[in-house]
């Protein structure tokens, strides 16, 4: 089964040096909305920043199969 390594941006401290074996690289994607999910969720007021997130989804070859990118901030009144 492949494995896959899912690191997380700009928090290096969430870099995957063990992976995951998952059927597909379908799975995977599931895998990655997911755990993007989880994530956004997690942190809380630090998500709201404007900051953009990302999630790498590196193959056992090191080879980078896809990005999940994520970011949210508050607006005022009117403000787009």
């Amino acid at each position: 089964m492949p494995r896959y390594f899912f690191n997380v941006y700009p928090d290096s401290a969430e870099l995957d040096r063990e992976g995951t074996e998952i059927a597909d690289s379908y799975e995977a994607q599931a895998e990655a909305v997911r755990m993007a999910g989880e994530i956004m969720r997690d942190l809380g007021r630090r998500f709201w920043t404007g900051d953009e997130w990302r999630l790498e989804v590196i193959d056992a070859e090191g080879n980078r199969i896809f990005v999940v990118r994520f970011s949210a901030r508050e607006v005022a009144d009117g403000e787009l």
